[in-house]
């Protein structure tokens, strides 16, 4: 609607129409009814100086969600000033929440992420799983539960980012025995990157649900459906290999099997929900010092922090269905039978109850792991995964880790390696690299068997998946987790 507006009044030849809104579409808009006749002119000065539209309803947007900030602008000062803050002052807490540390030799710019998050006024406990290192706002591996408060920076960019694996009914010997086969399905049956969509849309039920939560996930439902069975870059891959189990377990007979894994999230969609409330929660909290910029929150309670609630909710819903057009389409290719599907999300808000009290606990990184819950935290493209049941930690906030965890920047690591030494570790794992970029090499990331002695207290072993076949992001994409 907000958007509808700002379209009519930057153009002209509407002005008539504009004149017949109805008040309950103005007012919803957040401009008071008597102010505008004053949006509108000043809209028009704005415009007749040089400014661009789409600048125009950048700082028009700016100013109804934070006017307090904005009384001095050189175009909207006037509306700013008449129009109630809701901007709140930042209250520190008279001492700093709780948390834990799993694991070893991790970043100080981690750990002071986490202090500063059991800083905020909302903070309830935190942890940090082995994996940490740093993030926006709450570093990745960081865990934090707050009251009534959800922290878009907290639960991440890529909402709803998950890992799933598929276990056919094949041996281990078809990896080998079908191995250009077995690239080229992966190869015609996913895209990475950017931006990366199929011409011709998948058929998934996830479109089928409410898209008008957000005027964001609206805006942004046919790019959605276009990228639909689409992974996006940085560290999302889609790799067959082996999955091992040393005991039955799950309906499986101990053995070897022929595994798909897929990791991804809500793709651009995903995205522009997170940048656009990141930005709104920051507008409404103006006064958080620069370290805690990024950990801005919306109140439960509020329309705005309602409205992402239910965005981040759909956002999870069409994060599974990206898994799930891809494992399914694969399925299809192969002619396979399906013995196991597992599928475990992060990057997520959870409401559940610690301590005694609801609360919600954001995992930015991080495995859910509740008791018997199952997950799969995988290592590098060279490096396992492993399947696990949680073991329901009530210090941890039920979570553990969801990956091994970067030791390198992406831009360091294209400066320290080069192919040819990254080619002759694939070539003893005995991994066929299809396409990836030097910022996703196996020696960026820690030892995934290291990482999981810190958390044997978190989560049990169950199987393990040593990838044989990997697809990533081609080289140059620039990372979307």
């Amino acid at each position: 609607m907000f958007a509808v507006f700002l379209r009519s009044y930057l153009n002209p030849s509407k002005h008539l129409k504009e004149k017949n809104m109805k008040h309950k579409d103005v007012l919803s808009l957040g401009i008071p009814k008597d102010h505008m006749e004053l949006a509108r002119e000043l809209i028009e000065n704005a415009r007749s100086s040089g400014m661009s539209r789409k600048k125009v309803r950048r700082q028009l947007s700016e100013v109804l969600a934070s006017p307090s900030l904005y009384h001095d602008h050189l175009y909207f000062g006037e509306l700013a000033k008449k129009i109630p803050s809701n901007t709140k002052d930042y209250v520190p807490r008279s001492s700093p929440a709780p948390w834990k540390l799993w694991g070893k030799n991790i970043e100080e710019t981690a750990l002071n992420q986490i202090k500063n998050a059991c800083r905020l006024p909302v903070a309830i406990r935190g942890a940090l799983m082995p994996d940490a290192h740093l993030g926006y706002g709450l570093p990745i591996g960081g865990v934090l539960a707050t009251k009534n408060a959800v922290i878009p920076y907290a639960v991440g960019v890529d909402i709803a980012c998950r890992v799933k694996m598929t276990v056919f009914d094949m041996p281990e010997e078809s990896i080998e025995e079908d191995e250009k086969y077995l690239s080229k399905v992966l190869v015609s049956e996913t895209r990475f990157g950017i931006g990366a969509s199929f011409q011709k849309s998948h058929d998934h039920p996830v479109m089928s649900r409410d898209w008008s939560v957000s005027p964001i996930t609206q805006k942004n439902k046919r790019k959605a459906e276009s990228q639909l069975g689409t992974s996006g870059s940085g560290n999302h891959f889609a790799e067959f290999g082996v999955f091992s189990l040393e005991e039955p377990t799950l309906g499986l007979e101990a053995g070897k099997y022929l595994a798909l894994l897929t990791h991804s999230g809500s793709r651009g969609t995903g995205s522009s929900v997170a940048d656009h409330y990141s930005k709104l929660a920051m507008s409404m909290h103006p006064k958080l010092p620069p370290e805690l910029k990024h950990l801005a929150w919306l109140d439960l309670d509020s329309e705005e922090g309602k409205e992402y609630w239910d965005a981040m909710e759909l956002m999870g819903h069409y994060a599974s269905a990206n898994h799930d057009v891809i494992h399914r389409e694969i399925v299809r290719v192969l002619g396979a039978k399906v013995l196991l599907q597992v599928e475990n999300h992060h990057n997520f808000a959870w409401k559940e109850v610690h301590d005694g009290q609801e609360v919600i606990v954001h995992r930015k990184g991080a495995t859910p792991a509740a008791q018997g819950d199952l997950g799969i935290i995988p290592g590098s493209m060279a490096s396992p995964a492993y399947l696990v049941e949680g073991k329901g930690s009530e210090a941890s906030l039920f979570s553990a880790s969801h990956g091994a965890g970067r030791v390198m920047s992406r831009r360091k690591a294209k400066q320290t390696f080069d192919w040819k030494n990254v080619n002759k570790l694939l070539k003893e794992k005995k991994v066929t690299l299809l396409s990836a970029g030097l910022d996703e090499v196996p020696y960026v990331y820690k030892n995934i068997d290291e990482v999981m002695g810190y958390q044997s207290d978190l989560v049990d072993t169950l199987g393990r998946f040593d990838p044989r076949i990997v697809k990533m992001a081609p080289a140059g994409e620039r990372p979307e987790d």
